[in-house]
């Protein structure tokens, strides 16, 4: 294994009992990294970060973490000695403390206690509250609270178990931002589970997609966006709609919105049924093209506007336009595709059904 390699899961399958949630997991971390697990509810991500953490035992594979193996079949290294910080769902922490002494708790033989646990407070710009008890915070200092006591004794590595649900959008997207800029400032490795794909993206540096307990990609937000490498990834990730396509070379693919062309050669030959990912970006408004569609439905977003739309044959879009083209359902407008990123994958047996992205 690599020396700069901070965590490793290698053909990882962990369960409850007979029953394995999660089977063939490989991913890695390297250190200062943070990533996602994502998906949705019951799909395995927090039965993975429980054995990460130590809270579950490994069926087969294995787990190390800076070279040393923390879990295998068989064995189990107790979670207080993996050197792994956790925050959770509901912060955990303590009513009876003070602020001050829920982030001491970890480090309370600490020959520096009260500078470290002061250093914390600012952190994470709670540094006048180290007094107040935890019902006297809101949610998102709270929230801030459970971070510094868990980064205090300076884990190898961070677990953050859906910690913003708590939290409203606006105060759970300011805070997602928060948190990633404390974990770089630090050069702390974490890893993060959410079903929230706004958040995997704000926060993570890697995010990997499960389905069913499999790991269906783990690579860059922008990677998972442009280059899916599956079907599902391309679906749950983002927007969009699949249309069904026939390969005319290696470059093109002839579509009812006309030939598409890519910026590099993709599978298939001539011929080849394909399922061809539309955007809502790559969908432009273009009122002079002799292209239509149908609104069906908008939904205004201030400086720009998702409008769903219908063609002629009833195959169904999304576009993003600028909110200036204000129009209305039943309206008919002219577009033009700009998709020269194109996303193919071999057609399926059916015409494919869109699927809207899971948040």
């Amino acid at each position: 294994m690599s020396d700069a390699m901070l965590l490793k899961l290698r053909d990882l399958a962990c369960g409850y009992q007979d029953h394995l949630v999660v089977q063939n997991l490989n991913l890695h971390l390297n250190p200062g990294d943070i990533g996602c697990l994502l998906g949705s509810s019951g799909c395995g991500k927090t039965t993975t970060l429980r054995a990460i953490a130590g809270f579950e035992p490994v069926h087969e594979g294995e787990i190390v973490l800076a070279g040393e193996v923390i879990s295998k079949a068989g064995f189990t290294l107790a979670p207080e000695k993996r050197r792994i910080g956790m925050v959770f769902q509901d912060y955990a922490l303590f009513p009876h403390l003070t602020v001050a002494d829920n982030i001491a708790f970890g480090i309370r033989n600490h020959p520096r206690l009260t500078q470290v646990v002061q250093e914390m407070l600012d952190l994470v710009n709670l540094g006048a509250l180290g007094k107040r008890h935890p019902h006297e915070l809101s949610g998102g200092q709270q929230q801030r609270v459970a971070l510094a006591r868990a980064l205090a004794p300076e884990p190898q590595l961070l677990l953050l178990d859906e910690p913003f649900s708590n939290l409203d959008g606006e105060l759970r997207r300011r805070l997602s931002h928060e948190v990633r800029d404390i974990l770089k400032a630090r050069g702390t490795s974490a890893i993060l589970v959410t079903h929230d794909q706004e958040e995997a993206f704000a926060v993570s540096d890697h995010v990997g997609v499960f389905k069913e307990g499999r790991l269906e990609q783990w690579d860059t937000p922008y990677n998972l966006y442009h280059e899916p490498a599956t079907p599902y990834v391309a679906s749950f990730v983002g927007q969009g709609y699949f249309i069904r396509g026939q390969m005319i070379d290696a470059e093109s693919v002839q579509t009812e919105l006309g030939i598409l062309r890519g910026n590099r050669a993709y599978p298939g030959i001539s011929g080849t049924a394909m399922d061809v990912l539309l955007r809502p970006d790559d969908i432009v408004y273009t009122p002079e093209s002799a292209l239509k569609a149908k609104v069906t439905n908008k939904t205004f977003q201030g400086a720009s506007t998702l409008y769903r739309l219908q063609l002629p044959t009833g195959t169904q879009l999304e576009a993003l336009f600028p909110s200036h083209a204000d129009l209305r359902a039943g309206d008919e407008v002219g577009i033009s595709v700009c998709a020269e990123h194109l996303v193919l994958f071999r057609a399926a047996g059916s015409v494919p059904v869109h699927q809207e992205a899971t948040v």
